[in-house]
């Protein structure tokens, strides 16, 4: 079951949700709407998942950054989210993608117990000018259903994620390197 705007409005003032910084007019009726980050970060040349990635961060001026077709960005939020109560799906928004920009290609699930500002995989289809802190995608809060499980409690790689994550898909090949 999706949480609607005042059903998030009401759980983020009991504590129930964490939005950080908050600002009550992007409840929507069944979402909240967040913003991009102030960095950004990408990679010049084939990736390789045995190993670390090397990127390059760049800020996101006021005066917006042209993100060009062909190049993988990772991106983060603005705002912090979590609960312990509820599941979250991020999803990029209507705007965005008449822009040509897919935003968080993938995992756009955050499990309970995990306030994050979110990893995003950020793609074009042309060039495209952004800015820091623009509406990007909208938050929703899912209920769950059976016992609590805690994203925390399970020891997963992302667990501390504050910022920009790159994969770490690393760890866990035979060989693999940072």
């Amino acid at each position: 079951m999706i949480l609607t705007g005042p059903a998030i409005a009401a759980a983020r003032a009991a504590g129930e949700i964490t939005i950080e910084p908050y600002e009550p007019k992007r409840i929507s009726p069944n979402a909240y709407d967040w913003r991009l980050g102030d960095t950004l970060r990408f990679h010049d040349g084939a990736l390789d998942a045995a190993r670390a990635t090397e990127f390059r961060e760049v800020p996101v001026p006021e005066a917006g950054y042209v993100l060009l077709p062909e190049v993988l960005y990772l991106g983060t939020t603005y705002e912090r989210t979590g609960s312990e109560s509820y599941a979250q799906f991020l999803n990029g928004d209507r705007t965005i993608g008449a822009l040509g920009i897919w935003v968080h290609v993938s995992a756009p699930l955050g499990h309970q117990g995990h306030a994050i500002r979110w990893t995003l995989e950020i793609r074009a289809s042309r060039p495209v000018r952004v800015y820091p802190r623009m509406t990007f995608g909208k938050l929703v809060f899912l209920q769950t259903l059976g016992a609590a499980a805690s994203y925390q409690d399970h020891g997963l790689k992302y667990r501390s994620s504050e910022g920009i994550e790159t994969s770490r898909l690393y760890e866990e090949l035979p060989g693999g390197t940072a």
